[in-house]
């Protein structure tokens, strides 16, 4: 792949994609270049936010509320998670469990228990599980045999 960047118009950012044909991958590449800088409303403790999508580590739904989790803050989002799970990037951002969403480029570790459900140690320390439901799901999306 080529990347040019040009120094070329007066305000704003414009972006081109020239292919021979469009593939998924191109089409992922547009999907991912308009999602760029894309952001989620939440509020703590009666303020509001817009949380940049790269600062996520993981996304949870607990008794119908639904929680965004960065490294230092505990959010909540109007959003459902099925709402998330189509707004974000599915080679980011991977549903790990019936209640979790979980963003990949966050997790430093992962570790296989008996159980067939894999422990994923994540930037901050923190630990998640990812359900044996799951599992063959995430060895296709990352490229792990077995």
């Amino acid at each position: 792949m080529k990347v040019t960047i040009k120094n070329d118009i007066d305000s704003g950012t414009a972006v081109e994609i020239h292919c021979r044909e469009v593939t998924s991958e191109t089409e992922r590449l547009a999907r991912y270049i308009c999602r760029f800088d894309e952001r989620i409303t939440a509020t703590s403790k009666g303020q509001t936010y817009n949380i940049p999508v790269e600062e996520i580590l993981y996304i949870e739904s607990v008794d119908k509320k639904t929680f965004l989790y960065t490294s230092g803050n505990i959010l909540q989002t109007e959003k459902r998670l099925y709402e998330l799970e189509e707004l974000l990037d599915e080679k980011t951002f991977f549903r790990c469990s019936k209640s979790v969403i979980v963003n990949l480029n966050k997790i430093t570790k992962l570790k296989p228990e008996v159980t067939r459900n894999i422990l994923a140690t994540l930037a901050n320390g923190e630990v998640i599980v990812i359900s044996r439901r799951y599992v063959r799901n995430l060895r296709d999306l990352i490229g792990l045999d077995g």
